[in-house]
């Protein structure tokens, strides 16, 4: 009887050191070893035709629309498939070629694949957010009509609500005044400020804790950066208020930028999209070339807007592709805290019933790497993100 036994692995680069391997020689097994897949959107098809070549000629392959090499089509994605190395000779290739755009696609993948991700942001109060594990944000709602009715914060009880997620490990607790609910109305600027103001200064008075603002309104967020706030979370992505823009610039606070299609109020009549994450991700790259104007752009975490003018299969089409969106190399936020999407896959059941099918997103965003979710249920969302990341990634 034969001893060895032969067994299919899916992280071959995790077993190196266990194999014995010279550590000189893990870099060039990581180039070797490390397999990816890339997805190139509305590449014209001459483009797409060197790509698939140069992939062949690397021992790689690429994959085009059946009528790229007939010109039948005016542009097709391309889905590359090879390793780091084989990757890395397309990137040398491409870079020498100033034509068809191919210069700027070689420019792209080298991102994709080598540029360092955000790993920390420094704060204005002089706190860090450091992304080495999924880092939880708390709920404290100050609205008498937000959708979860638990989340709702009486100003009097602001203090009980706050101590409870702290000793329950929070790492953000996330202030808003106003919701944004489907069909949900906006309130005035003084009555979100009247409910906003007073709550994050009790919170600084009490405890050492990363205060998020949630709000569009720069008067707001200026207010609240101004008494020790270190986030501003803007649903319109700097987009609704004009000045927001420059109250960031005069802050620096850490921005959540996230889409939503249309206003709360109308945002879930009828939203239609040909490809949900193609038209995200474009809109993340506007804003954040937009933040780079600013200076801002190692500032920024993008939230897909789970729930935001999305329906039911477009909000599981982000959470099945959150990975593309690390392309951008800024830290992701999700906000899927029993929200509707969770009812409609539990038959219909309130947001009262809902925290299972929520943990079960939050560990699956554990699982993918995402580096906040935004919750109303610290303890149990702790636990199962802290488990899932020690079978993820053990120390």
């Amino acid at each position: 009887m034969n001893d060895f036994i032969v067994c299919k692995i899916e992280n071959p680069l995790n077993f190196l050191q266990k194999v014995g391997v010279d550590p000189a020689s893990i870099p060039i097994f990581a180039r070797k070893g490390s397999f990816v897949s890339l997805l190139i959107y509305d590449v014209p098809v001459i483009a797409a035709n060197v790509i698939k070549q140069e992939m062949l000629a690397a021992g790689a392959d690429a994959a085009v629309h059946k009528h790229t090499i007939t010109h039948k089509v005016e542009k097709t994605d391309v889905l590359t498939m090879g390793t780091l190395g084989q990757h890395q000779k397309l990137i040398d290739k491409l870079s020498k070629m100033n034509y068809w755009g191919l210069n700027e696609i070689a420019r792209q993948i080298e991102e994709c694949l080598f540029k360092e991700h955000i790993k920390q942001i420094e704060l204005p109060s002089g706190k860090k957010l450091v992304f080495d594990k999924t880092l939880i944000m708390g709920i404290v709602n100050l609205t008498p009509d937000s959708f979860y009715e638990k989340s709702r914060v009486d100003k009097d009880k602001v203090i009980d609500s706050v101590s409870k997620m702290i000793n329950e490990k929070v790492d953000i607790i996330d202030v808003g005044g106003e919701s944004t609910r489907p069909g949900s109305e906006r309130v005035t600027e003084q009555e979100e400020l009247d409910r906003v103001i007073p709550a994050i200064e009790l919170i600084k008075k009490n405890f050492d804790v990363i205060i998020s603002v949630d709000t569009y309104k720069a008067n707001v967020a200026e207010e609240a950066l101004k008494i020790g706030a270190d986030i501003v979370n803007d649903i319109s992505a700097l987009k609704f208020d004009e000045r927001m823009a420059q109250v960031v610039s005069k802050y620096k606070p850490a921005v959540v930028l996230m889409h939503m299609k249309g206003e709360p109020k109308t945002m879930q009549q009828n939203p239609y999209y040909e490809d949900v994450v193609k038209e995200l991700l474009l809109f993340f790259q506007e804003r954040l070339q937009f933040m780079k104007k600013l200076n801002l752009d190692d500032r920024v975490i993008i939230d897909p807007g789970i729930g935001f003018g999305k329906r039911l299969q477009d909000n599981l089409e982000i959470l099945r592709r959150i990975e593309e969106f690390k392309t951008f190399k800024v830290p992701i936020l999700i906000g899927a805290s029993r929200k509707s999407f969770i009812g409609s896959l539990l038959d219909g059941i309130p947001p009262e019933e809902r925290l299972y099918g929520t943990l079960a997103v939050s560990a699956y965003c554990a699982m993918k790497g995402v580096h906040i979710i935004r919750v109303h249920d610290i303890s149990p969302n702790l636990h199962v993100t802290k488990v899932i990341s020690q079978l993820c990634c053990p120390k």
